[in-house]
Order: structure tokens, then sequence, then C-alpha cells
């Protein structure tokens, strides 16, 4: 019988608020245990199958929804405290951390019955929202909507707004702020990687996970040095300014497209912890986004590993001025070639 579970994960008490960046790495360390796991031993030698999880991070810690296959809910549940507070006790990073909430949630019964509801809805329904939840997500909304006035570099037509279109303001702008937001959290992933890739003296093939490097077109990893990493982080700050500044020219160089890219999906990331709006109609936003920003799709090019030549390229060219620009002969003195 597979049962759905929710665990709520406590940060400490006395401790600060989650930052985003925070809140990524929580995901990512619990991501990373729970697929570990292959199976689990319940009471008396029961087996216990995981079947799939998913991990949402918040301000004062993290939800986990697990499926699993067990022969009981009692099990399933006893097991999967057990399992995360053991996984809280050896993760030296969630020391302190607390399983505040584990129980089922649904069973297979429950889930087959809520999928015809679905089908056929109740309009008499009512979906209570926890006041504590809706509060954290209008603060999250909020946070958004200010970070919107940093970026001055595009209108909010450059997100679809128009007076009388689909595109509303508010959408227009959640999405803004969250670029701003997404400009802050790739700058501190950076400092990161630079001081894993420092401390492993080598290149990021050499380090099992890393923030922004993973999201560079893999095919060049073995090229991702401390060194490139900190050009990277430069790159950023340039793009930082330039988004907070009021025109506009499309990125400067390769590397700093790939950075808007990477920017990007942290703004995906910040829009769905807010709840703003539907992935799809974020989608449909960034695209009105893409139009505006690149001048053309030669970064996401790069991701192409079906193109043999591109192994040879030196990442080092990433960071010369696009020479479609005549204002960029040097777009920062670390950025330049080295013999």
């Amino acid at each position: 019988m597979e049962y759905q579970l929710s665990a709520e994960l406590t940060a400490p008490e006395d401790g600060p608020d989650l930052d985003p960046l925070q809140q990524v790495g929580v995901v990512a360390l619990l991501d990373t245990r729970l697929s570990r796991l292959a199976g689990i031993e319940g009471p008396d030698g029961v087996e216990i199958t995981p079947v799939e999880h998913a991990v949402h991070a918040h301000l004062g810690g993290a939800n986990v929804s697990w499926l699993l296959d067990a022969p009981a809910l009692v099990f399933a549940e006893d097991a999967t405290r057990a399992v995360l507070e053991q996984l809280l006790e050896e993760t030296e990073l969630l020391r302190g951390w607390q399983v505040k909430h584990c129980a089922v949630t649904a069973t297979d019964d429950q889930l087959e019955s809520a999928l015809a509801a679905s089908v056929e809805p109740d309009d008499d329904a009512v979906i209570e929202i926890d006041p504590a939840d809706q509060l954290e997500l209008t603060e999250r909304r909020q946070r958004l909507l200010d970070a919107s006035e940093y970026l001055r570099a595009f209108g909010l037509d450059a997100f679809g707004f128009t007076e009388g279109g689909d595109v509303t303001e508010h959408e227009a702008r959640y999405v803004a702020g969250a670029m701003m937001h997404g400009v802050e959290m790739v700058t501190d992933e950076l400092f990161g990687d630079i001081q894993l890739l420092e401390d492993e003296d080598g290149t990021a093939v050499d380090v099992e996970a890393l923030w922004v490097m993973d999201e560079l077109p893999q095919q060049y990893a073995d090229q991702y040095t401390a060194l490139f990493a900190k050009q990277l982080l430069v790159t950023t700050a340039i793009l930082g300014y330039r988004l907070t500044q009021e025109e506009w020219t499309a990125p400067l160089c390769l590397a700093e497209a790939l950075v808007l890219h990477v920017v990007k999906s942290r703004a995906e990331l910040e829009l769905d912890l807010a709840d703003a709006m539907p992935e799809e109609r974020a989608a449909e936003i960034f695209g009105h986004f893409d139009d505006h920003a690149f001048a053309d799709g030669a970064h996401e090019e790069l991701y192409d590993v079906s193109d043999l030549d591109a192994f040879d390229t030196d990442v080092i060219t990433w960071f010369r001025p696009d020479p479609r620009y005549n204002d960029t002969a040097g777009l920062h003195p670390y950025l330049t070639d080295e013999d």
C-alpha cells in the first residue's frame, strides 16, 4: 500500500529566518540525502520502499512530502520520523533542526477520491489555508514588488504588460522583483562555488555539488576553475549594476548572457516560493523578457551537447566583449585573457 506522508522540519527557534540562498541549500541537502535512500527498515524488520519525494523550504524550515510503499500506515509514519530524525542528526549543517510533524496525509483510496473530486469539483467546497502560511506568502510577494523598483533597465512592457493587455502590472512587477532577487542569489552562490573550488584546488568535475557551476553547460565543466568562478562573479556584479540603470544593452559578452540565464532560473524559484503565479504563466512572461533582454540565443546553443566541435571551446572567450558593441572594448580588467 502506498502512503503519502507530510513532514515539517523546523530550524532552531533562536536562529534567524532562512534567507533565499539558505532555503535553496536546505532543499539541496535534504533532496540529496533522501534520493540516496533505496529502502527503509521499519519496526520488526519491515521493508518500506521510498517511491518519490518533494522538498520545499521556507523562512522557518522545510516541508517534506514523501510517497512510501509500506505494509501498514503505522509502519510508514514511525519509520519516516525515525529516518528524518537520523538524517538531521547526521547532517552537520542541519544540527539543531527538529521533526515537528510527521503524518500520513493521504492513502491510495484518498488520492483516488481526490482525483475524482478534481474532475467533478464541488462548488460548495472550501479550501482552508493556514493563516501563517498566507502571511508568509503575502510578505514574500510584497518583497518582490518592492524589489521590482530597483530594476530600471526595463519597463514593465518587457515583461508583457500593456494597458488592457493579458499580463497584469502586478504580474510584471512580481517577475521584475524576482529577477533582482535572482541576482542576489547568484552572487551569494558564486561565493560558495569559489570557496569549494579553491578548497578542492580543481575544476567543477572534481566537486560533487556546486551552485552556479552546475547550471552552466556541463561539457565545459573541466574548465570551470576557481578563477573562472571569480570572473563570473565579476560579470554578475556588472550585470546587477546594469539592471539598475535606466537603459539596457543586450548582454555585453557570452558570460553575461549565461549569468542572466541562471538569474532567470533563480527568479523562477522565487516566484514559486511566493506562489505568485502558475509556472506556465511565469514561463509566458519570461518569454516576453527574453525577446527584450537577449540579442540572440547564442548562450542557449552552448547547452547543445550534440555539437562536438563546441567541446574544444575555451571558456575564457566567453568574457570577451561582444564585437557588436563599440563601447565594450574592456568590460573589466579582471575579465581579460591571460597568457
